[in-house]
């Protein structure tokens, strides 16, 4: 965050209040997640590491709730030809039994966790 030019250091809290306008997110969420006090959900997190610019998995190892060993990178398609093919959100959503309605969540849920591949 300090790396990014917010002030979170300051006792009246500008840097926080900034990053959380510049997120779209609560004040107390990032002041929370500062202080290590809760874990924001999902959303909040993805909003913060965008304004960031840190990657999602990253963000979220940051943060102390999660290994690099929960969250391995795996090879992208067409990688090492050992490697196992990885399954698209949609098609794991699909082989798991995800009910058809609930299918659209459980991918954008997915997607939030994997790697962006350019």
């Amino acid at each position: 965050m300090r790396e990014r030019g917010y002030d979170i250091d300051s006792p009246r809290g500008g840097g926080k209040s900034k990053l959380a306008d510049d997120a779209g997110v609560h004040r107390a969420a990032v002041s929370r997640l500062i202080q290590r006090q809760s874990m924001p959900d999902l959303e909040t997190m993805r909003r913060l590491a965008a304004v960031l610019g840190v990657p999602l998995r990253d963000m979220l190892i940051r943060s102390g709730r999660l290994s690099e060993n929960d969250l391995p990178i795996m090879a992208a398609r067409g990688g090492e030809p050992d490697a196992p093919r990885l399954l698209s959100p949609e098609e794991a959503a699909r082989r798991m039994g995800v009910p058809p309605e609930l299918q659209a969540v459980f991918v954008r849920v997915t997607k939030a966790f994997l790697p962006q591949v350019e």
